[in-house]
């Protein structure tokens, strides 16, 4: 018997590694992919449906937002993200909250999040801006000047525009004419679009994707 352990040892370590299946849903008119599934609801209980994330999962090593759901579009060159948010009551958890919008989204590695929060950067220096993923943590690629974007808990509107052939994002929020925030980052090209949290609850509505796919 003992004779068998090395070879089933062996056979064990060359066995293929089970990855996790990749799940997903629907809302808005497109499919999202997401980490875990239950942690959202769909709530059409009203004329505006409503995506609600439910559970708060912070990715701690590396330090980098995990817990988003990616429409499955084609990557877009050039992209607009547009969209009503509302993050989660600060009493709930006693905390200062916040959501994020991903975009050049490659793989989970690979992307590039804007963070809106009730935090000003000045602040808070990892919140409230523009922020870049290369296999590793998160590094703020935006300027710390400007005011919070998410500063209380009503509905806020949000556009992300995003072109890869200059590396350029801006985000505008309630209608201003102006960016609340703006970066280049040429490292990733085309992607797609996410929505989700780095470490908090919220909701989202309303939500619309255009954009030059590329080719």
């Amino acid at each position: 018997m003992n004779r068998l352990l090395p070879a089933l040892l062996l056979a064990a370590l060359a066995a293929p590694a089970q990855t996790k299946p990749v799940e997903s849903l629907a809302a808005f008119g497109y499919t999202w992919r997401v980490p875990i599934a239950a942690d959202w609801k769909l709530d059409t209980s009203s004329p505006v449906p409503v995506l609600e994330l439910l559970v708060p999962r912070p990715a701690l090593q590396p330090r980098r937002p995990a817990q988003f759901a990616v429409a499955q579009t084609p990557d877009f060159v050039r992209g607009v993200i547009e969209l009503e948010m509302k993050k989660e009551p600060a009493a709930l958890r006693n905390r200062h909250t916040s959501l994020m919008i991903a975009y050049a989204w490659q793989d989970p590695d690979h992307f590039n999040y804007a963070h809106l929060s009730v935090d000003s950067a000045a602040e808070q220096v990892v919140h409230n801006g523009i922020f870049h993923v290369y296999g590793g943590e998160r590094v703020r690629i935006s300027p710390r000047q400007g005011p919070a974007t998410l500063p209380d808990e009503n509905w806020h509107k949000v556009r992300l525009v995003y072109d890869s052939t200059k590396g350029l994002v801006e985000v505008y929020v309630d209608g201003k004419t102006s960016p609340s925030m703006r970066a280049v980052d040429l490292s990733l090209g085309a992607g797609k679009f996410g929505i989700g949290s780095f470490f908090d609850m919220g909701s989202f509505r309303n939500v619309t994707i255009t954009g030059e796919p590329n080719k």
